[in-house]
């Protein structure tokens, strides 16, 4: 039986952002398109920045999910442009990323809120966090120190 787009698609959902587990590629916004052509599969990728090192992990777990479910010729190909922006991130990936302890970006250039006790009383800690896309803050009402991921 031939596998479809909406298949793919719905497999990809299961693969975790491997900076992020708590969101899926597809919630990332990282996946652009995903075409079937017979028994061939091409799902086209586009990274958050140039530099991702992360890449290579969602590429080989792509190609881990989707063998698993029976798709054996994969191409994955990499689109730059339009280059990948936060306003990609679904609105499910921005309500996880708050559960997680992870202010989810804002047009302004900060977070709103705590993540943790939604306090307003903010200060930022330094413009890098544990990852490239991500700026460490604390929230001065519960002193917890939080990620937040920088508009791009």
């Amino acid at each position: 039986m031939p596998v479809t787009e909406a298949q793919i698609w719905n497999w990809l959902e299961g693969v975790p952002d491997p900076e992020i587990p708590v969101i899926s590629v597809v919630d990332l916004g990282v996946i652009r398109d995903v075409s079937v052509s017979g028994n061939a599969a091409t799902v086209t990728v586009t990274p958050t920045y140039s530099g991702c090192p992360a890449m290579a992990v969602i590429a080989m777990d792509i190609e881990t999910a989707l063998a698993a479910n029976g798709v054996e010729n994969l191409q994955i190909q990499t689109r730059i442009a339009p280059p990948w922006t936060t306003d990609w991130l679904s609105e499910k990936a921005r309500s996880r990323l708050e559960e997680f302890g992870i202010a989810p970006p804002q047009p302004a250039g900060g977070p709103t809120r705590c993540p943790h006790c939604k306090s307003d009383q903010l200060e930022k800690i330094s413009q890098f966090g544990s990852t490239p896309c991500k700026a460490q803050w604390r929230c001065q009402s519960c002193l917890e120190p939080f990620d937040y991921f920088k508009c791009i």
